[in-house]
């Protein structure tokens, strides 16, 4: 990490510049367009000073104790949320207007304000923490690296649109494809998913969505939509203890755009000649609550038949850091402390898979750097591309475009092939996805890549 960390990554000084200005023009226009609203006037009226964007407590007394709305869910101390998705479901344009002058200032304040205070001659050198995460895995600062948008389409692109390789070279990014779930299997063997993980002709995502959403997942643009809403509303959130009630709101009201409460035929997103709101309804499914007793039943399916023992592994280890104050990773490591049921159970299969990508790091590092990684056999020279960092599952490399099909191959070696051997309790196939962007192109960029032929 720490040749990482000395190599850097290219900032476009002058163009983190230019989009600060920028923002901060829309903001002020956008504020201005706020301040004189009727909902602004009032909410100033009622709160009988100069309105604070930013405080959660006068938001929240505003909609939900002065104008009485109904909030679409509450805090953990019972109070109306105010966050993004709760005022999304208000459906109030100036409640818009606040979203998107809190999105904007995020962008400038938060990403490219310190690109521009941690550079130093065009370049950032941010630290990666081994030290300071419980389940082991690790962090970043001075700038956070780690925490570049990634599901906001807008915001990435504006932040990454700022970070560039050395001139000459390409960046390179290389992703762990389900790590998690791969190494979650290691310790639970349950062989249900391993029969997932090892048959490309099924996918657990799609049969979810099917069962969820009661429709025969056809491959069209909307059922993908619905499959993602499967896949990041209920299977993921499941496995890291999420329960029913969560997931329902999650998958109805922000993946499907269903109120939190009675459905009509007109509601939701589309899904070929129909809404989903008129889908569900003409399947039994007519509001928020017969939604969630639906999603209930699935629950139950999902780990005492799609999953025994999953199910029955996380008990186990339940029981076990119960008796024992800790639980040990298959990577040598030791859970301990204060743990939850969810922590004992979330904390190894994270910190295990974060060290499967630490291991891949240091070997293709040795490589690079002029050292000799024995099983590969691949004679000692000196390379021009470079390791520059990670981000969860993910490795970025800086690469020359002489030695990217070399680079290509010999990471994907590594990755997948050379680690399973290292580690004999890997049970199931690894695969990596990658992305490149053009020669002297933004990390904005950058497009799906064959790391082999």
């Amino acid at each position: 990490m720490g040749r990482a960390e000395r190599q850097g990554i290219r900032v476009d000084v002058e163009y983190v510049r230019r989009e600060k200005s920028r923002l901060s023009k829309e903001i002020v226009a956008k504020m201005k367009q706020l301040k004189n609203s009727t909902f602004y006037i009032e909410w100033e009226k009622a709160q009988g000073k100069e309105v604070n964007l930013n405080s959660v407590p006068q938001l929240s007394n505003y909609l939900y104790n002065v104008k009485g709305l109904e909030p679409y869910k509450t805090t953990e101390t019972g109070q109306g949320s105010v966050d993004e998705e709760a005022i999304t479901n208000l459906n109030i344009p100036e409640l818009m207007d606040i979203i998107r002058i809190r999105k904007l200032k995020k962008i400038r304040d938060t990403y490219l304000d310190q690109f521009g205070r941690e550079q130093v001659n065009g370049v950032i050198h941010p630290f990666f923490n081994l030290h300071l995460v419980r389940t082991y895995r690790s962090s970043s600062d001075s700038p956070n690296f780690q925490n570049i948008p990634k599901r906001d389409e807008e915001a990435m692109n504006i932040v990454r649109k700022a970070l560039y390789p050395r001139p000459g070279h390409q960046l390179l990014e290389v992703d762990y494809g389900n790590l998690e779930v791969r190494i979650g299997a290691c310790y639970h063997k349950d062989p249900n998913m391993i029969k997932y993980i090892k048959d490309p002709k099924t996918d657990m995502h799609r049969d979810m969505m099917a069962q969820i959403f009661k429709l025969e997942y056809d491959g069209s643009d909307e059922h993908k939509y619905l499959r993602s809403a499967a896949k990041n509303g209920f299977v993921f959130p499941q496995f890291y203890g999420d329960y029913y009630v969560n997931n329902a709101k999650d998958m109805a009201c922000k993946w499907g755009e269903l109120p939190n409460g009675v459905w009509k035929d007109d509601l939701g997103v589309s899904i070929g000649d129909i809404t989903l709101g008129r889908h569900l309804r003409e399947q039994g499914l007519k509001s928020i609550k017969s939604f969630e007793k639906h999603l209930e039943k699935i629950q139950y399916d999902f780990w005492d038949n799609r999953f025994p023992e999953y199910a029955s592994w996380k008990q186990r280890w339940w029981e076990v850091y119960k008796r024992r104050g800790f639980v040990d990773m298959l990577t040598g490591f030791r859970c301990y402390g204060v743990l939850s049921r969810n922590d004992a159970t979330n904390y190894p299969i994270q910190g295990s898979a974060f060290h499967c990508l630490l291991w891949s790091f240091i070997r293709i590092d040795d490589i690079l750097s002029g050292n000799h990684y024995i099983p590969l056999q691949i004679p000692l020279r000196v390379w021009k591309s470079k390791l520059i960092g990670q981000i969860h599952d993910a490795i970025i490399l800086d690469v020359h475009p002489d030695e990217l099909q070399a680079v290509a191959e010999m990471v994907h070696i590594i990755t997948t092939k050379e680690l399973p051997k290292a580690w004999d309790w890997i049970n199931v196939p690894l695969e990596v996805d990658a992305e490149l962007c053009p020669v002297d192109g933004s990390w904005a960029e950058k497009e799906k890549y064959k790391l082999v032929a």
